[in-house]
């Protein structure tokens, strides 16, 4: 089965492309939606896959893009760049319909590609509404029926949390170096262009914590360079 997965450039969607390619042929899929960050991501996704040594499973990058800064205010925090804080809990960087607008672009794309299957790296206990079983199915369902063609739409990690999904991502080889798991627009993305060879976390994000935390309890080595280390105690 051809399998698509949404790749932002996170650990969590890099270790999802390495499993799934150890099993079959994946197309790693990236959408823009014009958030301050993407250039960053984008950087580095191009940098992950020249860099990673995967099998020939694996498909050229494609990537797509939907402008929502014309549904976001231009003063939302994802937009100018100024994300929740380093301790602000998950719930505060909810982007509205993302998930949403992420997964019918890439099903348009993939029916046309002849491609049967999505998968995106939405964790345990993630808290918003667009990450939950029904509402995967429900799209599937839709985007099925709108498209018409069979389409899988899953989150094989739904009921994994970070810290597990690091340790598989060990034992797969991934350049966790070569991840960017930060919100911040100046330092993450003036380094993630200029030295894709690796990505310059702000440190100061609810991101950067999280991401943080999930190697401490995971046990294994953090090898991200943190631009400010204040939070990190």
């Amino acid at each position: 089965m051809q399998t698509a997965v949404l790749l932002s450039g996170g650990l969590d969607s890099a270790v999802l492309l390495a499993d799934e390619a150890a099993s079959g042929d994946v197309h790693p899929l990236y959408v823009s939606v014009g958030l301050a960050w993407e250039a960053a991501e984008q950087a580095i996704v191009t940098s992950f896959l020249a860099r990673h040594h995967f099998n020939d499973r694996v498909h050229p990058l494609v990537s797509l893009g939907v402008d929502m800064r014309d549904v976001y205010a231009a003063t939302h925090w994802a937009v100018q760049g100024h994300p929740p804080a380093y301790h602000t809990p998950d719930e505060h960087v909810y982007l509205p319909g993302r998930n949403v607008i992420l997964i019918g672009k890439a099903a348009v794309y993939c029916a046309a590609a002849k491609i049967d299957r999505i998968v995106l790296g939405t964790l345990a206990h993630n808290p918003f509404p667009d990450a939950t079983p029904d509402f995967r199915a429900a799209m599937a369902r839709a985007l099925s029926l709108g498209l018409d063609r069979p389409l899988q739409i899953d989150a094989p990690y739904a009921n994994t949390d970070k810290a597990d999904v690091i340790r598989r991502g060990a034992t797969l080889g991934v350049r966790f170096e070569l991840t960017l798991s930060c919100m911040n627009p100046q330092s993450a993305i003036e380094s993630a262009i200029r030295h894709p060879q690796s990505a310059i976390h702000c440190g100061a994000c609810s991101k950067c914590r999280e991401r943080r935390d999930a190697f401490v309890a995971a046990a294994v080595p953090d090898p991200t360079t943190y631009a400010t280390t204040t939070n990190l105690r």
